[in-house]
């Protein structure tokens, strides 16, 4: 028997007429919800139409770059060379989950949010060290992956053609 929990089980209004009902009853903007790691969001596509918006979630963000901020200090003394091997699995996994359309934004920002922790894991290896932002910016660009959507929109994957 399928027991569902009251606290994290609930309708909510969703979709594309959610904001116009709710605006009409004198409501604020449809709630959001998370499913899988993404933020579900209803949005406005640039023409204004109904957009479907998926988002990183935050607290998942904040843990994994967390995990990697433990893990540089783990590997402070490796060679660059070896730590920006790891950075770029690390970073090329998270981008082959979580870049969907409509989240290049949250992309972005993990991407600086790593190379920032790497500099500072950099500069403490010694209390004389100068690496400075043009610097790691180098490394960056030399060892972790750029930003940008890996996944096509749900109508372009499932389109299918059949030759009848």
């Amino acid at each position: 028997m399928l027991l569902l929990h009251p606290d994290k089980t609930r309708l909510i209004e969703f979709g594309r007429h959610a904001a116009a009902n709710r605006k009409r009853r004198g409501l604020s903007k449809p709630e959001t919800f998370a499913f899988l790691g993404f933020t579900f969001i209803c949005g406005r596509s640039r023409r204004g139409r109904f957009l479907l918006v998926r988002k990183t979630r935050r607290d998942r963000m904040q843990t994994k770059l967390r995990n990697i901020k433990e893990e540089l200090r783990r590997r402070m003394h490796w060679p660059i060379p070896e730590q920006g091997r790891w950075l770029r699995q690390v970073v090329t996994g998270h981008f082959a989950y979580f870049a969907v359309p409509t989240n290049g934004r949250a992309l972005q920002a993990f991407r600086c949010h790593v190379t920032d922790l790497w500099r500072r894991t950099l500069r403490r290896r010694s209390q004389r060290n100068r690496t400075t932002w043009t610097r790691i910016t180098r490394l960056a660009g030399d060892w972790l992956p750029q930003a940008k959507i890996l996944h096509p929109w749900p109508n372009q994957r499932f389109a299918v053609r059949h030759p009848r």
